[in-house]
């Protein structure tokens, strides 16, 4: 059996009151082996750096979330010094949201997402990329900033097969989390049926958007399996051929790792 990998995920936030290890054991039985624990503030990476550091299958990234406007700001230098570690495998997550705030709202955002490219450029390290309501100018910002030095993933991917096309051609990965089997998410699976193969990521975002049949609930790793399943049923492929693309990619994408 091809082991998964959930690419992204937050299980250092207090959603789960149980700890780890129960997650860790879910994941276990589902045939997930590794998990990207990915920052979303500087507050909050030493606690991110812990999971990663207590445990074997446990990664982690350093950034700051384009959505959290509260946030301490990073400079290229802190995040360089955060990310040389042998555990953080990715600057980010960074990118742009306008889902809240008008774009002309939130300047602060392009400017973040500036220095993490710069930062990730100077680490040698990939890119975690969020975009929502705002892919014309992430993809632009990507391109003024010489993303396509490091690549990365475009993590939680609903945007359409062109935008996909223009990151790819930038070293981008495109990953899917739970939403790809929400009904109404018939547009977005077939983006991750023309993805190709060898680009292709699987992941959870957890605790947020967990995947039929646990829509709803509060998400974990270990369910990832579901996004694999969905996305080899809409290819037509075997489930083991999606597995282990996906984890290929993981480890192509993150070498240190390997």
């Amino acid at each position: 059996m091809s082991l998964l990998v959930d690419s992204h995920c937050h299980i250092d936030f207090p959603d789960y009151t149980e700890g780890v290890v129960p997650l860790l054991q879910n994941m276990a039985r589902n045939g997930v082996s590794h998990a990207l624990c990915v920052s979303v503030s500087l507050e909050r990476f030493p606690g991110v750096l812990a999971l990663a550091e207590g445990h074997a299958n446990l990664y982690a990234s350093v950034g700051v979330h384009p959505d959290h406007e509260d946030a301490r700001e990073p400079d290229v230098e802190e995040l360089v010094r955060l990310a040389d570690h042998p555990k953080i495998v990715a600057i980010g997550e960074t990118g742009l949201d306008y889902y809240r705030s008008p774009r002309e709202a939130v300047a602060w955002q392009r400017q973040r997402f500036r220095i993490h490219i710069r930062a990730a450029r100077a680490a040698h390290k990939p890119l975690i990329i969020h975009t929502r309501n705002a892919a014309e100018d992430t993809l632009g910002i990507m391109a003024e900033e010489g993303a396509q030095e490091t690549g990365g993933v475009m993590h939680c991917f609903t945007e359409t097969l062109a935008v996909a096309e223009r990151a790819m051609a930038m070293g981008f990965y495109i990953s899917f989390s739970g939403i790809v089997t929400f009904k109404n998410a018939a547009a977005l699976r077939e983006v991750a049926r023309a993805i190709p193969l060898d680009r292709l990521l699987v992941e959870t975002d957890a605790p947020y958007l967990a995947p039929v049949p646990h829509r709803g609930k509060r998400n974990e790793p270990a369910y990832v399996l579901h996004v694999a399943e969905e996305i080899a049923r809409v290819r037509g492929v075997g489930f083991e051929t999606v597995a282990a693309a996906s984890r290929e990619n993981f480890f192509r994408l993150f070498p240190a790792l390997s």
